[in-house]
């Protein structure tokens, strides 16, 4: 079954109002509305292109990995980009009955990686964020 896809309207109720309220630091979240038009529509398609009728990234954990990592490195938000794509990384593992077992301290660590990653090292950053997820994706706790 082809994992389901968290929309831009999910993102905005549950990632952004979620990651606005519970992922506070020193710096505040804009306004949904001031995000970069089409970056974040960009971000959550790209994990479900395919071609000749083929996923290119295949797999709850591919797509996740991909999704986690565009989220980070294309900066659909003015601010808070890490936060957010923590928050619509476990939305869209938990929407697919899954979710991760690991500390949120160890998460957001794991996300200043990627954000510190070099744009070149694109493919390298994303199989170390599919290696994670395998390592640390459980069955949710709504479906055991």
């Amino acid at each position: 079954m082809r994992p389901k896809r968290v929309s831009v309207a999910e993102v905005e109720y549950i990632a952004f109002r979620l990651a606005e309220r519970f992922m506070t630091w020193d710096e505040p979240i804009p306004e949904f509305g001031s995000r970069f038009p089409n970056i974040l529509e960009s971000c959550l398609a790209q994990p479900f292109i395919s071609f000749s009728k083929k996923d290119l990234h295949r797999g709850l954990v591919g797509k996740a990995s991909t999704l986690f990592y565009l989220m980070i490195k294309n900066h659909p938000f003015q601010n808070g980009n890490k936060r957010i794509a923590i928050m619509t990384l476990l939305h869209f593992l938990y929407k697919n009955n899954k979710w991760l077992s690991m500390s949120n301290e160890d998460l957001y660590n794991f996300a200043v990686g990627v954000a510190k990653s070099k744009r070149t090292s694109r493919e390298k950053t994303i199989i170390n964020i599919h290696d994670m997820l395998k390592k640390h994706i459980v069955e949710s706790s709504s479906t055991r």
